[in-house]
Formats: structure tokens, C-alpha cells, sequence
């Protein structure tokens, strides 16, 4: 990575470069969440998902978001590894209720500090705003609610929310290929989420923004606005507003929407 694009990088996240510890990897997380959206509008442009120096050109020089492939497989990664952390590729899975799904269904970061840390800014609304301590096993506190990390089937660890239960994570290092098979199903497969639903959304300060469709959503600790969109200039100027997203064309609004964990 070279310099320039890390310092257009860091310039995207509002923050200078410093010393890789712990107390800047949380600066790094949170910025990181509020300023790159978590996003799936190339999917509904007929555009392939592209990994490595493809995504930090979509990212960086063009302003977008991306999934959690592009975010936290390749992205976020390299960022961290140019500004000196040790970074690690792990694999889990979303529960989806009290099950979790198939493998390798989530890319997560561990980085280590030299304390060990999980790292993510690809999960929408079931993440923490900032890195979990991944060798505590005592609750964790965060403003999105408490985490905590239990011991899971096969070594794996298992990430609690409010005593729910979000993710299955290995503990076994991953490349990002090792995802791509997995990435290949989300783009093709009818039965893939990023394929029904048409999604951007961004921690802000003091909750979420979310454009799903047409319908731009804000939530806070006391308060959810929605507001439906009415025509192209309205959506056109939502992506710029509150993404920082400007779209040479806009993609389809999926027919079905179906409730998506943002």
C-alpha cells in the first residue's frame, strides 16, 4: 500500500497516522464505521465484487463502501498492516437466531496489539462500535450494546450481543481466498441476502443512517425516523448526504425487501 493512498486513507477516516497501540486501533475502528459505509449497491449494478487492490481503489479513490469481504478482507487490513499492527484474517459465521449459518459466511479481523483484538467494520447493525478484547471472556460494554466472547464448538469462540448470540469465530488463521468461493454464492445465488436486498448503512454518533431502497432510516438511543424516498433526485441525494456516495446510475430496488441484519 502505498503512501499516498494511505494517506488518502486516513484523510477519508479524519485521523493522522500514530503509533500502532490499542488506543489508536479504536480511533481507527470507530472512524472507520461512521465514515465507510457497509454497502451492497454493486450487486444491484451487475458489478463483480473485486478483492485486494480493486477494493482500496473503490474505497479510497472513489468514495464508496463495500461488504464485509471488501471492508474486512481486504480494505481495513491493509490499512492496518501499512500503519505497522499485526493483522489476521479469521472466518465465522452469523447465527440467524440460535443457529449459526454456513462457513466462512463472515470475514472478521483479529489484530494484535499485543493483546489480541476483534476487529470489525463490515457487520452493519450487529457490530461493535469498537475492537473486543478476544482473550476476555468477562462482558464488555460497548454503545451498541455488551459483547462478550464464550467458548464455542471445535475451539471455535462464540460473540454474544445483549446475550445473543451474532457470530461463530474461528480461530485458525484464513487468506482471502479462502472466502472467495463463499463470495461467488452471495453475488449468484437467488437465495443470497445481498441479492434480495438493496442496502447502505453507517454508524453516526449517536446511532445508525441506513438507506434500504427508498427508505432512509435513522435511529438513536431514543428515537427511529423513517423517511420514504420519493424518485431518483431524492435517492441520488441521500447517497450523497449521508454516504458521501455520488452514482453514475442508480441500482434497482429490489421487489421484495426482506429484513436484513443492518
Amino acid at each position: 500500500m502505498e503512501g499516498q493512498l494511505i494517506q488518502d486513507y486516513l484523510h477519508r477516516l479524519g485521523v493522522s497516522a500514530r503509533a500502532p497501540d490499542a488506543e489508536f486501533l479504536r480511533e481507527l475502528q470507530e472512524r472507520h464505521l461512521m465514515a465507510v459505509p457497509f454497502e451492497n449497491i454493486d450487486f444491484h449494478l451487475g458489478r463483480p465484487i473485486r478483492l485486494g487492490e480493486h477494493a482500496l481503489e473503490k474505497v479510497v479513490r472513489r468514495g464508496r463502501g463495500g461488504t464485509c469481504r471488501e471492508l474486512n478482507g481486504s480494505v481495513f487490513p491493509a490499512l492496518l498492516r501499512a500503519l505497522g499492527y499485526r493483522v489476521t484474517l479469521l472466518g465465522s459465521r452469523v447465527f440467524r437466531g440460535d443457529r449459526p449459518s454456513f462457513p466462512l459466511g463472515h470475514t472478521v479481523i483479529r489484530v494484535d496489539t499485543p493483546q489480541p483484538w476483534l476487529v470489525d467494520v463490515g457487520f452493519g447493525r450487529d457490530g461493535a462500535r469498537y475492537p473486543l478484547q478476544l482473550d476476555s471472556r468477562a462482558p464488555q460494554p460497548d454503545p451498541n450494546g455488551t459483547f462478550a466472547f464464550v467458548p464455542g464448538p471445535d475451539g471455535d469462540l462464540d460473540l454474544l450481543r445483549d446475550g445473543a448470540p451474532v457470530l461463530r469465530i474461528e480461530q485458525h488463521p484464513r487468506t482471502v481466498d479462502d472466502f472467495l468461493h463463499v463470495l461467488w454464492w452471495y453475488e449468484n445465488s437467488p437465495s443470497s441476502p445481498f441479492r434480495k436486498s438493496l442496502f447502505c448503512t453507517r454508524q453516526s454518533e449517536n446511532g445508525r443512517i441506513t438507506l434500504r431502497g427508498n427508505l432512509l432510516t435513522r435511529t438513536g438511543k431514543a428515537h427511529r425516523e423513517k423517511l420514504l424516498l420519493n424518485g431518483d433526485a431524492e435517492i441520488r441525494q441521500a447517497y450523497r448526504e449521508h454516504f458521501g456516495i455520488t452514482l453514475d446510475r442508480l441500482p434497482p430496488i429490489p421487489q421484495e425487501v426482506p429484513e436484513h441484519s443492518l
